[in-house]
């Protein structure tokens, strides 16, 4: 049986993982039938999926190539580089992949980007920039990533390639890195806002839509409430924020704070269990229409109270500071689906430099960490069935049952 990164069964049979295997990847083969006409582009593309859920260590062109038996990678450099196919298309249906499977009243949208780190200048987008991999300015080029996450599990749903607005200064390297005439210089929130606009695009209605400082722009805050689309984005400590007629810094609010206002929330479960901390929320100046806010929401951590993060909110007047805190908690689902991506299916492992090279290998590992999501899913709920069978055999249970006690 083939073995699958990140997949771990202790109720299941081999026969009845090997079964759902077969039944989970028959849709990835019909997406794959959808987006490449060529039957040998196609068979490159099943061999190349099929390489980034296998358990190979490292998932670039060569190693891929082993693991399917080729003597050189050419067919997968060729898949990734010259071969004529959409790869849009191949990310549209991706994401109506993931979210058929995940769709759920409590599913968020959360914006992000991840670095990979670089050697050389050669590669479409790539600078010295700060990227949180590292924790510090590398060179690198930055990927703008849209996840979607619910109780099912959380995957990629959408990408765009920052480029540097440095690069658009030198035709002959975005010639080079085959960067398209047209393409012109935007900024991640602008990245974020046309990925946006794709999913709501195709009615994805979240309850949230979350993001971290760098993506809480004037301008995609707007764009959200046009949509009426409640958000929790984060902010900077001295971010203006206005109430009333005054105008103040965010941290400078802290003072009129009183000790009562504080509520201890979690902020959803950790490795350690449940993530405790204080929070507060203030109404503050807005357009809003009747029965929406838009809010001031503060973090504190209880033991360190100098440890105070600071976020904006647009929400109904029906939602608590329990359903922002939760939201804002949310958010490192994304980091889970970076992680998730990078350690499964090779999503920084690639060692194309063009751009279109970029957008493929990376939709291909969306598409490959959304089939591993859904069939983990899909063991867990077998299994849960199976231990519910076991149980319900045991006399005990019988006679717990009779007596209403389960």
């Amino acid at each position: 049986m083939m073995q699958l990164s990140g997949i771990e069964t202790s109720l299941l049979s081999a026969a009845d993982v090997m079964f759902a295997i077969e039944q989970e990847f028959s849709p990835i083969q019909e997406i794959l039938q959808d987006c490449f006409n060529r039957v040998e582009t196609r068979a490159s593309a099943l061999s190349y999926i099929q390489g980034l859920i296998s358990t190979i260590e490292r998932k670039n062109s060569w190693q891929l190539a082993e693991q399917a038996g080729c003597e050189n990678p050419y067919a997968f450099q060729y898949l990734l580089g010259r071969a004529t196919w959409d790869v849009n298309h191949l990310r549209d249906l991706t994401g109506q992949y993931v979210v058929d499977f995940m769709s759920e009243d409590e599913g968020v949208l959360s914006i992000d980007e991840t670095g990979f780190l670089k050697k050389g200048n050669k590669s479409a987008g790539v600078g010295r920039q700060y990227t949180g991999t590292a924790g510090r300015i590398e060179n690198c080029q930055i990927g703008v990533f849209l996840s979607y996450a619910t109780a099912k599990g959380r995957a990629l749903l959408d990408r765009e390639l920052y480029i540097p607005q440095d690069w658009f200064k030198d035709k002959r390297r975005c010639k080079e890195a085959g960067i398209p005439d047209s393409l012109e210089f935007k900024k991640k929130p602008e990245l974020a806002q046309e990925m946006l606009q794709r999913a709501f695009d195709k009615q994805i209605k979240p309850t949230w839509v979350l993001g971290d400082a760098v993506y809480s722009s004037y301008s995609l805050r707007v764009f959200l409430e046009s949509y009426l689309q409640p958000y929790v984005l984060a902010i900077a400590s001295n971010y203006p924020i206005t109430i009333g007629f005054e105008q103040y810094k965010a941290n400078d609010l802290l003072e009129s704070i009183e000790a009562e206002d504080w509520l201890a929330i979690s902020a959803g479960a950790g490795s350690k269990g449940e993530r405790y901390y204080q929070w507060t929320r203030k109404i503050i100046n807005s357009d809003s229409p009747d029965g929406w806010e838009r809010w001031l929401l503060i973090r504190r951590n209880i033991k360190e109270q100098n440890d105070v993060a600071f976020y904006i909110s647009f929400a109904p007047n029906s939602k608590s500071l329990q359903d922002m805190a939760k939201a804002a908690g949310s958010r490192w689902t994304i980091e889970e689906c970076f992680e998730m991506a990078k350690s499964e299916v090779g999503l920084d492992q690639y060692e194309v430099r063009s751009w279109v090279g970029w957008y493929r290998h990376i939709t291909f590992a969306m598409l490959a960490l959304g089939f591993l999501t859904k069939l983990r899913w899909t063991l867990q709920q077998t299994e849960v069935l199976l231990l519910e069978k076991k149980v319900a055999k045991n006399p005990m249970y019988a006679f717990l049952k009779s007596r209403g006690l389960v």
